[in-house]
């Protein structure tokens, strides 16, 4: 009777441990077939994006990763996904698809992509600097995180070259409400305006125009030192600027007699210089 019970034991060993060959055979297969079928779908992506169907993409992008979440494959394709919505100017689904990469994949090799790619779909939104600042703040913000977390990289250097850009725009803002505040003669609050520009954006074209607003502006409500301090913050600065020349202006009541008689005085000069090489040539 004992040796019937190990010969049935010996038995059931054997095709238990044939089953688990068999489990893991399965596995492998398994396993190859949705890796074979993620690379299908990761492919046909990259195909329907050069054919310019960057929804269709971007779906067969997310059905890549969605197969075989494990893989490698698995991050790049969500990315790839963001991007073709992006390509597509599709920028609230793009960023959508971003959020969701950097809270899944927050190590991967290329999440300094994926901040800069949220940066752009934002930037890409700004389309007046009149309208809401979210857009403006929300790719500025994200900038900043690129040259701050990854200075190195190559996003850095043209995050540093969009941050101007949106200096540019921000300062342009700046400007139009000092404009409105002016027409409506609200002085100190145009005033504050035209300094921010001077604090926050002092390396943007407005700058120039700013400081001759301040001495316009302080002259008129009868600050006159004030005004020849921004007059001569101009004139050291900008001493060949249209504005300084402006400026100039508002101090000298006659400097429109006292430019056309600089005008005449220079026609006066230059016949006599006519006169004296016409008499030469007879000679």
């Amino acid at each position: 009777m004992n040796y019937f019970l190990k010969f049935i034991l010996v038995i059931f060993i054997i095709l238990l441990s044939s089953c688990k060959n068999n489990d893991e055979k399965i596995s492998i297969i398994e396993e190859r077939d949705l890796d074979l079928q993620m690379i299908d779908a990761y492919n046909e992506g990259l195909n329907l994006l050069d054919d310019n169907y960057p929804i269709r993409a971007a779906k067969k992008f997310n059905e890549a990763e969605l197969l075989y979440p494990q893989s490698l494959w698995a991050p790049r394709s969500s990315l790839m996904s963001a991007y073709s919505y992006y390509y597509g100017s599709y920028y609230v689904d793009a960023i959508e698809e971003l959020n969701r990469f950097i809270e899944i994949y927050p190590k991967h090799e290329r999440i300094v992509y994926a901040y800069y790619l949220l940066a752009m779909c934002h930037y890409e939104q700004i389309s007046d600097e009149k309208k809401d600042l979210g857009s403006i703040i929300d790719a500025q913000q994200n900038f900043e995180y690129v040259i701050k977390n990854y200075p190195d990289s190559d996003f850095a250097l043209d995050s540093e070259f969009k941050l101007q850009l949106i200096k540019e725009i921000l300062a342009s803002k700046e400007m139009y409400l000092a404009k409105y505040y002016i027409d409506r003669e609200k002085w100190i609050p145009a005033i504050n305006r035209y300094k921010n520009i001077l604090d926050q954006f002092e390396t943007t074209i407005y700058v120039e125009e700013a400081l001759h607003r301040l001495v316009e502006i302080h002259y008129k409500i009868g600050l006159i030192d004030e005004s020849k301090k921004y007059a001569s913050l101009l004139g050291y600065n900008y001493q060949s600027s249209k504005w300084y020349e402006e400026s100039y202006k508002v101090f000298n009541k006659d400097y429109e007699k006292i430019l056309k008689k600089r005008k005449k005085q220079k026609n006066k000069v230059s016949t006599l210089e006519k006169i004296k090489s016409l008499l030469k040539n007879e000679k």
